[in-house]
């Protein structure tokens, strides 16, 4: 089997992903975590509680743990993946590994003090064929993810997002009074950017974020069904904008 899918939108498909981590040992998207350990020094203490979502078969956990956070819960809605990796990190106390789609956290509310992504909101965005136009349905998506993700974050907890996704775009998701947290953002990578944003839970969005939410609400009523507005299209490759 070819590691890249003929279509980008089997990067949603768990089948894909199930065949894919029976021969693949480990990947990387958007660099590992020599490559955004300073910026998550900065937001991520030791001993927080941590939740991984789409944790893959990324070498993430294991570089986190070694570095000294000891108390990482890793998700995946592969099978296949979350077996393989609770086998490849059984001897590491307090790393744990359970299947679980995003949609849906099987935790209580305010169960950790940071919950990390990386790439997998982009994954959930390869059908979308302009970053301009989000489809009602991916929106949907997105909403059910940073609503449990809000759900399940500690007061003063922060998800922390990796992404190829440029602020325009990706800030147009995350700047919602309802999620209760403020948004700031930073990039790493020489030559194509990537970017990082950190969201804290019970602080105001910035008078910034709080106009660009008013504006996609005006835009939303004007246009029933739409979710952004602009004649613009952009089609991008989604394994070319995350590959480093």
């Amino acid at each position: 089997m070819d590691l890249v899918p003929d279509d980008n939108s089997q990067y949603k498909d768990v089948d894909y992903w199930d065949e894919r981590y029976k021969k693949e040992q480990c990947y990387d998207w958007l660099g590992d975590f020599s490559k955004i350990k300073h910026l998550l020094e900065t937001h991520i203490k030791k001993d927080d509680s941590i939740l991984i979502l789409g944790c893959g078969n990324s070498s993430m956990s294991g570089e986190m743990y070694t570095a000294g956070y000891r108390s990482i819960t890793n998700i995946d809605y592969s099978s296949v993946c979350i077996s393989t990796m609770a086998a490849r990190y059984s001897d590491c106390p307090g790393m744990t590994w359970r299947e679980m789609d995003m949609r849906q956290l099987c935790f209580p509310g305010t169960s950790f003090d940071v919950i990390l992504e990386k790439a997998t909101l982009d994954a959930i965005m390869v059908d979308e064929k302009s970053p301009w136009d989000v489809s009602p349905q991916t929106a949907c998506c997105v909403h059910q993810v940073l609503s449990e993700i809000s759900r399940c974050l500690k007061p003063g907890g922060r998800f922390v997002s990796v992404t190829f996704a440029q602020p325009f775009f990706r800030k147009r998701l995350y700047a919602r009074t309802e999620y209760n947290w403020s948004i700031k953002q930073y990039s790493y990578g020489k030559g194509f950017q990537y970017f990082v944003y950190v969201m804290t839970k019970g602080e105001q969005l910035s008078p910034e974020d709080a106009d660009l939410e008013k504006k996609l609400l005006e835009e939303t009523k004007s246009v029933p069904g739409k979710t952004t507005t602009t004649p613009k299209e952009d089609n991008e490759d989604f394994l070319l904008n995350i590959r480093l």
